[in-house]
């Protein structure tokens, strides 16, 4: 399994470099050295508990479906003429963005610093890794 330096852990998890201390510390992770010396975790442990410390925002919408990739955010930007819009959400760390009629962007009441959610349902979703190769 792959060892990941602390910093790189806090940022991935969105936490900073003293909490993943601090759960090495309380066991809640295995701490490593990397072949630097530097303190590390295992990369499939760092998973595990990113799933349970995963806290989802309520869904405004509270719709079902069966889409699996819900982003909820904050409207941050929206750019639009006639016809068509650009709505970018900040969703946690992530920016989101959608294209749609300006009409649809009416209809849903967006404005800056409204609460809305991304959902996104792709047949093809594109993985990639640091080294640079992509796994369709």
């Amino acid at each position: 399994m792959p060892n990941i330096r602390v910093s790189e852990a806090a940022r991935l998890l969105g936490v900073s470099d003293d909490t993943i201390r601090r759960w090495t510390e309380n066991g809640s992770l295995t701490p490593h050295r990397d072949d630097a010396g530097r303190l590390a975790v295992d990369g499939l442990e760092l998973a595990s508990l990113a799933r349970e410390q995963a806290q989802l925002p309520d869904d405004p919408a509270k719709a079902g479906s069966s889409a699996r990739n819900r982003f909820v955010g904050l409207v941050t930007a929206i750019t639009a003429d006639t016809v068509m819009a650009q709505v970018e959400l900040q969703c946690g760390p992530f920016r989101v963005v959608s294209l749609m009629s300006s009409e649809a962007v009416r209809e849903l009441g967006l404005e800056l610093g409204s609460v809305a959610t991304a959902v996104v349902k792709a047949t093809t979703v594109i993985i990639e890794t640091p080294k640079g190769k992509s796994v369709i």
